[in-house]
Formats: structure tokens, C-alpha cells, sequence
């Protein structure tokens, strides 16, 4: 098939949004379909050659975080330009209800719409803003996917309809080959722990995890804490919360992909301490694959990448004291940790990219289907039913 996909969300900073966006189109092009990503980004950045920039993006609050959007005549130009020129067998809109690039496209384009939702909120201003925006066109949709049960429980209860349950996708042999590196592996003296994210945004938890370090400490003085990711307020933060000790605390800056591997397969703890607006956990699913035991807070979303806390260890979300109280648990349990490091390589299989593009692909076939249906049957029941069967057939997600 010819597959265009949109993508909201700048490449200049990419994200987790991104890099799905990204792995997706590679991962379609490995068996053989011609596809072509759209998204912002600046003419000087460097892009793959399947994406075409649609433009500089600004940044702008949203979902709890800071997205990097455009919007406008000069964008809509372009998109309906890459639209005319692609001829796609179907087009995949990710984020539709954004204020963005796939927003326009939406408005503009006819054919056979996927639409993957992957926001996750109990109470979302933005989404409310948008649905009027949105409302009309968002019936051109012939299929939606959600990354995860929280993201479709927010898209049923803030825009209606239904989505198929398709959960981010990871390349789990990269990360499960991955060789352990030096500067990152523990010692029953020295136990590393691992923490990635964005330092500014407060419900990403570093301060939750920088409220741990101190108990943590008491009983296991040479413990290092190894977090990566940009922001400018993370090693003030943890003077302002440790003093002294605050050289625990070690701050990589960003790291490459293959960096992000080695350094998870190194540690003895992989920590995610969020404390909301999380709809799935793909850096858990990572870690789960590199052979790191996850401790992380008990949020809807990944209580159930962890098996129900089968295949990693939850704690109290936004308890700095009941995580420092994990932490050495996890530590002083060898066998706790061989079980649920046990469990998760068999979880992240359903995860791979493998297993997420056959389902990907059943949903593009499904949409087509349905824009073909022959004359007198009504499409939007033959899609219903098909999206019904596909649910069942993936036990709903969950």
C-alpha cells in the first residue's frame, strides 16, 4: 500500500509521539509498503528521507507537557500539497484533535482516515476546545486506534466512538541484545538505578524520585542514581533537595538511541516515578526488554504494561517515601527481582514491532474495505463490525 502518516508533534524535539511515528513508517517500509511521513519541522533540521517538513513549529502548553505544534494557511498549503502528490491507499492521522498539522490534514483530505488517539487525561480543557473544531470531519474517520486502554476511555468519554486497543510498538531485540556498559553497571556496593525524561516537567517525577534518594542513601550509601534527559533545572533541583549528597545523583543529558540501551541493560533498577498524563509507558516497555527490573508508580497505564505488577514492581504514585521503601526492597531481594525481570521478557513480546504493525496493517485493511464497500451496504457498519471483531480478537487491549 501507499501510506501517508501525520505526525502533530515537531521533529525538531522529538518525543515519544515522534519516535512512534518514526518507527512506524520504517517498520511498514520493511515489508514492502511505499510510505510518507508529514510533520513540523524546520527546513535545517535533519529529517529521514521518507518525511517531508511542513514548516517551523511553536511551542505551546499541552496535555501537562510543552508540544511543539503548527497550524495555519502557509502549513494547510503544504499539507494539501503532500496529500495531492502522495495519492494514498490510506492516510494515518496521529492526534487528529490536536491543533496541528494532522488537524489540517483531517480537514482536507477524503479517502480511507486511520486515526491513532494517544492522549490519556481524566479531565482534558484542550480536547474540549478542539471537538467543536473537529466535530464534522472527525466523522471521515474509517478507523481509530488508541495506544492503550486509558488513551480510549479519554477518547470515549471526551469525543465518543470507539478505538481498537494497538500499543506502542519497540524493536525489543534492540534493546534486549543491548551490551551493558561499564559506566552505568552496578556492584552490590554500588547498585545503579536509571531514570529517563524530560527534567522540566514536573509529572515526568524527578522530584519524586530526588525525594527517595535521601532514604535510599541511609541504607545503601553507594547508590548512584544515573538520569538522562533534557531540562535545565535538574541538577539544581537535586542540590535544593539533597545538599551535599546531590552528587549521587548523576545527570547524562540526552542519549542517543543506542545509549538508551546499553545504559538500561547496565542498571539494576529502572525507575519511573510520573505521576500523571501517562497513556502507556513505552520507556518502561524498553526497559522490560533490556533486562532492567521496573519499579514505577501505579497509574493506570503502567500497572498494565507491568502485567498487573507481575512483571515489575509498583509503588504509590507521587510517594517519595513508599518509592525509597521499593527501592530497597527490590534491592534486597535478588529472587524478587529474577521473577519479575522473568516475567517482563515474556510481556514485551506482545509489544514489538512485529506484533504491532500485523495489527496496524489490519486496521489500514479494514479501513479500505469499508471506503469500498459494495453498492447499497453501509460502510460504517462494515467497519463497525470489523473493528468489533478485531477487538475481540486482541482481547480488547488489555
Amino acid at each position: 500500500m501507499r501510506v501517508g502518516i501525520v505526525c502533530p508533534y515537531s521533529f525538531d524535539v522529538p518525543g515519544g509521539v515522534q519516535f512512534h511515528v518514526r518507527d512506524l513508517a520504517e517498520a511498514l517500509m520493511s515489508r514492502g509498503h511505499a510510505v510518507s511521513v508529514l510533520a513540523p519541522a524546520d527546513d535545517e533540521t535533519p529529517v529521514p528521507d521518507y518525511l517531508t517538513a511542513a514548516g517551523r513549529a511553536v511551542p505551546v502548553r499541552y496535555n501537562g507537557s510543552v508540544a511543539r505544534l503548527t497550524f495555519g494557511p502557509v502549513t494547510a498549503a503544504r499539507a494539501r500539497k503532500w496529500l495531492a502528490a502522495g495519492r494514498f491507499d490510506v492516510l494515518h492521522l496521529h492526534e487528529p484533535v490536536t491543533p496541528s498539522l494532522s488537524m489540517l490534514a483531517l480537514w482536507i483530505a477524503d479517502g480511507p482516515i486511520v486515526a491513532t488517539f494517544h492522549t490519556s487525561t481524566v479531565r482534558s480543557r484542550s480536547l474540549q476546545v478542539a471537538f467543536p473544531l473537529v466535530r464534522q470531519s472527525l466523522e471521515k474517520i474509517s478507523a481509530r486506534i488508541a495506544v492503550s486502554e486509558d488513551a480510549r476511555r479519554t477518547l470515549v468519554d471526551h469525543l465518543g466512538g470507539d478505538a481498537v486497543v494497538i500499543p506502542n510498538g519497540v524493536y525489543v531485540d534492540a534493546f534486549s541484545g543491548a551490551q551493558p556498559d561499564a559506566r552505568w553497571t552496578g556492584t552490590p556496593e554500588r547498585p545503579t538505578f536509571a531514570f529517563l525524561g524530560r527534567l522540566d516537567e514536573p509529572r515526568k517525577g524527578l522530584g519524586v524520585l530526588l525525594g527517595a534518594v535521601g532514604a535510599v542513601l541511609d541504607q545503601v550509601p553507594g547508590a548512584r542514581f544515573l538520569v538522562a534527559g533534557r531540562g535545565e533545572t535538574g541538577e539544581e533541583q537535586a542540590r535544593d533537595v539533597l545538599g551535599d549528597r546531590a552528587g549521587a545523583v548523576e545527570f547524562l543529558g540526552g542519549v542517543s538511541d543506542e545509549d538508551k540501551a546499553r545504559l538500561l541493560a547496565s542498571v539494576d533498577v529502572y525507575v519511573a516515578p510520573q505521576t500523571g498524563g501517562e497513556s502507556f509507558g513505552i520507556v518502561l516497555v524498553e526497559a522490560m526488554s533490556a533486562g532492567a527490573a521496573v519499579v514505577a508508580s501505579d497509574l493506570g497505564a503502567f500497572t498494565r504494561v507491568l502485567d498487573q505488577g507481575e512483571a515489575g514492581v509498583l509503588f504509590r504514585t507521587g510517594d517519595s517515601a513508599d518509592l525509597a521503601a521499593t527501592l530497597l526492597r527490590v534491592l534486597a531481594d535478588p529472587a524478587l527481582r529474577e521473577r519479575v525481570v522473568e516475567r517482563a521478557s515474556a510481556v514485551v513480546r506482545r509489544f514489538d514491532w512485529s506484533a504491532v504493525t500485523d495489527q496496524v496493517l489490519a486496521v489500514y485493511e479494514m479501513a479500505v474495505e469499508g471506503e469500498h464497500a459494495p453498492v447499497g451496504e453501509d460502510p460504517s457498519s462494515l467497519r463497525g463490525a470489523r473493528l468489533l471483531e478485531l477487538r475481540r480478537g486482541w482481547g480488547d487491549g488489555r
